[in-house]
């Protein structure tokens, strides 16, 4: 059978760091794999437009394999073409990028490497908070251009500590985020999700449920976005709610692009609403370059702390995505159901997980 992976180029980086797994060169180590029990493996990173290899090769591909940082999007008229597509795997965490009714109406096994990328994701969030708290991102320039001014960068630089800090969505990242910003003494740690954490996970992290996310945004001086993509969070963070916000906090999405409304998120860095946006999640993915994200500013000149979407692609979350990627293919292969369970986010027509939204009727 065929197999199709959509990742990106690293050219030489990929002989830099063999460990790089993630990209089209280093094939997530399953050309071996696949090749030795007479499969074929198809890998690129072209995936636009109907004349992509995406487009041409998942014709016949049986196994489809993509990833959110370089994401091909598997559409419904993708699906509908791929007449021998039976699994797609998110290596890595994230599944948004696939039609999930479709792939349930076609009863295609949708799974993911669940766990893969928290740490890595956590640890740049806080990152995110730092730098721009902290102001970073504008001394580091003044630096590289060989200037010298404490105080055009002091007047917006901050300390975390005594800080009310809020996260949109308590999952295994978001608790794990909370977790890492305890030591840095916050005023408050507060969180919004659907379902409360159990009391113990609250007294252990020292955070407070508010019920309403309009309240949680008016009482933070810093919101981390930590929950999945789908048609209730599209656009949650939008300009009705920016206006809610307390005037001049920090806001730090590592979560997804279109959770955030790009156009708002710009004009309040602008107005000064927002001190500071950062994250790496973009969309779409490559972002253009007119993106307005790439060069939005704060009123002091600051207030970007953007990258590509590296956060969950750390090296050491490589190596975990890879080995998850190739279990789940090991897993179809052998003809088990015995998946992680954890992984599965639609399996037999229905949906396995709440993740992608907590509408979705999850068999039990």
């Amino acid at each position: 059978m065929k197999v199709l992976a959509v990742l990106y180029k690293a050219g030489s980086h990929a002989k830099d760091e063999p460990r790089m797994y993630g990209c089209l060169e280093n094939e997530l180590g399953l050309r071996e794999f696949l090749e030795s029990k007479g499969h074929t493996l198809v890998v690129t990173d072209d995936k636009e437009g109907e004349n992509s290899t995406l487009d041409k090769e998942i014709v016949d591909a049986e196994i489809v394999i993509t990833t959110p940082f370089h994401p091909g999007y598997i559409t419904r008229e993708r699906i509908a073409k791929a007449k021998k597509l039976k699994l797609c795997v998110t290596a890595g965490v994230g599944s948004d990028h696939i039609d999930l009714t479709a792939a349930n109406e076609r009863k295609i096994i949708v799974a993911e490497v669940t766990g893969s990328n928290v740490v890595s994701v956590a640890e740049h969030v806080v990152m995110t908070i730092l730098d721009l708290v902290r102001n970073f991102v504008p001394a580091h320039e003044q630096i590289i251009s060989g200037g010298w001014d404490v105080a055009a960068v002091a007047k917006n630089s901050f300390d975390v500590e005594g800080k009310v800090i809020a996260t949109i969505g308590s999952g295994r990242i978001g608790q794990r985020v909370l977790k890492r910003l305890v030591p840095f003494d916050p005023k408050e740690l507060l969180y919004y999700d659907y379902q409360a954490l159990p009391k113990e996970v609250e007294e252990e992290l020292h955070c407070r449920r508010v019920e309403s996310l309009e309240e949680l945004v008016a009482q933070a001086d810093i919101v981390t976005v930590n929950c999945p993509l789908h048609e209730s969070t599209k656009g949650l963070v939008n300009k009705d709610l920016l206006a809610k916000f307390k005037p001049g906090a920090w806001l730090v999405n590592t979560a997804r692009g279109a959770i955030c409304v790009k156009e708002d998120v710009a004009a309040a860095l602008k107005s000064g609403q927002l001190r500071g946006y950062g994250g790496d999640v973009w969309f779409p993915q490559p972002a253009p370059g007119s993106h307005p994200w790439r060069d939005m500013r704060n009123p002091y000149g600051g207030g970007n702390a953007m990258t590509p979407h590296i956060s969950g692609t750390s090296i050491d979350a490589q190596v975990r995505y890879a080995e998850g990627t190739k279990s789940i293919i090991a897993t179809y292969l052998s003809g088990s159901t015995d998946y992680r369970p954890q992984d599965l986010i639609v399996i037999d027509g229905n949906y396995a997980t709440r993740a992608y939204g907590n509408d979705k009727k999850v068999k039990a």
